[in-house]
């Protein structure tokens, strides 16, 4: 007979790992956003990500991606339904034709006017119904716990075409 787990480490993971954890967490808070942002017709991901897009100049694929904390090929594929509903463009960056530039269209800035007021009532209901057991400290300590483990943290978005990784 083959060796298996005890029960009891099963329980332990259950109850301690922060895995675990932070993945029911993202996964119910994308089902709140994404509820709420139904009538506009997106999906939390593709509010973050034509949020990303709502720059000065349009950034290509590599610094979306990081924002993000996708693969590119994970964003391209993210990219393709937003796309065929005409909300986002790609198009050969003049400076260098090997890159694409990722630019909303009249319809994407439409859509995230639409849906911003959404967000900001949904995100100040999720922040009211955390401040009620979590300490103030707990968004921040999320953000820091990102940087450390080597993800971007808050990741600023550069206005400029071509800014460094820090700025993406």
């Amino acid at each position: 007979m083959s060796k298996k787990v005890p029960f009891e480490t099963t329980i332990h993971v259950r109850d301690t790992c922060l895995c675990l954890h932070a993945q029911r967490a993202a996964r119910a808070l994308a089902r709140r956003f994404d509820e709420a942002l139904r009538p506009v017709g997106i999906t939390n991901g593709q509010f973050s990500l034509l949020m990303s897009l709502n720059r000065p100049h349009p950034p290509s694929i590599a610094p979306v991606a990081r924002l993000l904390a996708m693969d590119r090929t994970t964003l391209t594929a993210a990219l393709k339904p937003l796309e065929r509903r005409g909300l986002v463009v790609t198009e050969p960056d003049p400076k260098d034709r090997r890159s694409r530039l990722l630019l909303l269209t009249g319809k994407g800035h439409e859509t995230l006017l639409a849906a911003l007021p959404i967000w900001q009532a949904t995100h100040a209901s999720v922040d009211a119904e955390m401040a009620e057991s979590l300490p103030e400290t707990a968004q921040g300590d999320v953000q820091a716990m990102l940087v450390a483990l080597g993800g971007s943290g808050a990741g600023r978005v550069s206005s400029g075409p071509r800014a460094g990784p820090e700025a993406a």
